[in-house]
């Protein structure tokens, strides 16, 4: 009896390897469908195979439109970010650990749910605190959030969301309540989008933020004006830097023979 288990367990991964394969090639030729299929029969083969499931949750992934607010598109994000959770339980090594801490995070992040984005960003920082794209993710849902606090507490004014507060005491509160809810958040974002250049000199997109982080920051300079147009000005240096470095790729990849790749965010 021993012997016809670890036969039919050994030909059950067999067949477990070759939905595996099969997934792989309908995921490359865009039959996604078919790919979650395939890879959904490989777990069910073998439960242990971690990397089916990991394949399952970046079909999965691949199939979730962010910004689409569905039950279809909300459950495609859910099953990817379970398959994900999966492979965690399983104590994976380093890198599967950290591909799925970043994929959970990527896909909270398009739903619209920060503060579990940031979470599992920062639990991915624990595997890999050299990647200067968890640094920058990080930096990006700071000022997400910063924006959104700003824009709401300035509707209401009349007032766009870079528009200065009126010196009166409504906008005297405003700037106050603005400045308690974002000033931990912008010098946290200050802080990771720094060593997010600092590890990547050439990452523009860190450099943008950083911009629009400064204007945040200048937002809730409210009683000290000098501090607030250094900020500004701050903000003004690193939109040049950026366009500096943006021609810098452009002439790069211009060049004959020349190839420049964009590092995946």
């Amino acid at each position: 009896m021993t012997v016809v288990l670890l036969a039919a367990t050994g030909c059950n991964k067999l067949k477990a390897r070759d939905q595996l394969n099969k997934g792989v090639q309908a995921y490359k030729a865009a039959r996604f469908e078919q790919a979650i299929e395939h890879f959904k029969n490989a777990v069910e083969l073998d439960p242990n195979l971690s990397v089916a499931k990991l394949y399952l949750a970046t079909a999965y992934t691949g199939q979730y439109i962010p910004g689409v607010d569905s039950e279809e598109n909300t459950r495609m994000a859910e099953q990817a970010i379970d398959q994900y959770k999966q492979v965690l339980a399983g104590n994976p090594d380093s890198q599967y650990r950290l591909t799925c801490l970043k994929g959970i995070a990527s896909l909270y992040f398009n739903m619209k749910k920060l503060d579990q984005a940031r979470d599992y960003y920062r639990q991915a920082l624990g595997v890999d605190p050299n990647d200067p794209e968890i640094y920058y993710s990080i930096g990006v849902i700071d000022w997400t959030e910063t924006y959104q606090k700003a824009s709401a507490a300035k509707a209401p004014l009349g007032l766009k969301v870079d528009d200065e507060y009126k010196k009166d005491k409504q906008g005297a509160q405003a700037c106050q309540e603005v400045k308690a809810a974002n000033q931990q958040k912008v010098i946290e974002g200050l802080d990771v989008l720094q060593k997010s250049v600092d590890l990547r000199p050439d990452y523009d997109d860190a450099m943008a933020y950083l911009n629009l982080l400064f204007r945040r920051r200048a937002d809730i300079q409210c009683d000290d004006p000098e501090a607030r147009a250094a900020d500004l000005k701050t903000a003004d240096e690193w939109v040049a830097k950026t366009m500096a470095i943006k021609r810098q790729k452009a002439e790069k990849a211009a060049q004959p023979g020349g190839i420049h790749m964009e590092s995946p965010q």
